[in-house]
């Protein structure tokens, strides 16, 4: 998984891993275990994507608030 992980890509892999569940009805609990681990990695990575996407918005929103007092 790159460092630059795409959000969408992200949900798309742990909707898969979410099917991969449902379409079972005798889950290799070894492969369950896998499964598991690499939803866990996604997770996390989609929560550090999530925190560096929310600094960029404080980020462009104080540049704008910054524009907004200089125009007065």
């Amino acid at each position: 998984m790159s460092k630059k992980n795409n959000l969408n890509e992200n949900l798309k892999k742990l909707s898969e891993t979410a099917e991969w569940f449902e379409s079972r009805e005798d889950v290799d609990v070894e492969e369950g275990l896998k499964k598991v681990k690499e939803a866990v990695e996604i997770i996390k990575e989609s929560k550090k994507r999530l925190k560096e996407i929310e600094n960029e918005f404080e980020k462009v929103k104080k540049e704008l608030d910054t524009d907004e007092e200089e125009a007065k």
